[in-house]
């Protein structure tokens, strides 16, 4: 599952593209500190059966995630690190922009 870090040039934001391969998912949301943890932060299915979204996040910060694949929590594998939650009782994925 990877994810793909673009840096602008003339803003302090990172274009943060994630994709997850699930081609027998019916719905992929992105859920993350970012968002409010919102699981209706739904990514766009490709025909290649990956699920696809960008979000505009600030540089320099560090945002823990989750991604829901039809109702399960699941982590994205290639984080830059995880983080352990008290509230979920389990770890996050961490991003480090």
């Amino acid at each position: 599952m990877p994810i793909k870090k673009q840096y602008l040039k003339t803003k302090p934001v990172c274009k943060v593209t994630f994709t997850v391969p699930a081609a027998d998912a019916n719905e992929v949301a992105v859920a993350g500190d970012f968002n409010n943890w919102d699981t209706e932060a739904s990514l766009k299915k490709q025909k290649n059966g990956n699920f696809k979204g960008t979000f505009n996040l600030p540089k320099d910060e560090r945002f823990e995630f989750r991604y829901v694949v039809d109702g399960q929590w699941t982590n994205e594998s290639e984080a830059d690190s995880y983080a352990w939650s008290d509230f979920a009782s389990t770890e996050n994925a961490v991003l480090e922009l």
